[in-house]
């Protein structure tokens, strides 16, 4: 039975916190961030900003279809970022992998950081907040979607 994770707005800031403090760590360096459209918008903004990296671009891959997986298909990706190096890409989540494989692909170079880091997602992120298990499903709170009842009454009150 698949386990519910709301998310609020609080929460996302602690774990962008948390991710930015992971990567300060690391002792790397960026020279831009590249937000993962649309889940990583957020994250990526709260990063960026906790790192004082004033570029910002997007790369866009639909890896859902409402709220079932699908094959990762890039819409859009910057171009002449080489092989990627200097860039931190940021996605809320890696789940099977799939989004954060394509973009490995385009930008083997690139650095690859997530909020939230299921198992089977887990080898293609270098930098997570937190972990979850494979089976939890994550309620984003900017995600306009039908939440069910018990989420609504913790996250979703905007959307009513």
């Amino acid at each position: 039975m698949p386990i519910d994770l709301p998310v609020t707005w609080q929460e996302i800031h602690v774990l962008a916190k948390k991710l930015s403090s992971n990567l300060r760590e690391s002792g790397e360096s960026w020279s831009r961030v590249i937000a993962v459209t649309r889940g990583g918008m957020v994250p990526a903004c709260l990063v960026a900003r906790d790192l004082d990296i004033r570029v910002i671009e997007t790369i866009s891959i639909k890896s859902y279809d409402h709220q079932e997986q699908a094959a990762a298909q890039v819409l859009y990706a910057p171009e002449n970022l080489g092989t990627g190096k200097g860039c931190l890409i940021i996605d809320d989540l890696s789940d099977t992998g799939n989004t954060f494989k394509a973009i490995r692909e385009l930008f083997p170079d690139a650095t690859l950081a997530c909020l939230h880091v299921k198992p089977e997602g887990k080898p293609f992120a270098d930098f997570y907040a937190t972990e979850t298990t494979q089976d939890t499903w994550i309620y984003l709170p900017w995600e306009d979607q039908d939440f069910p009842p018990h989420i609504m009454e913790k996250i979703g009150q905007h959307l009513a």
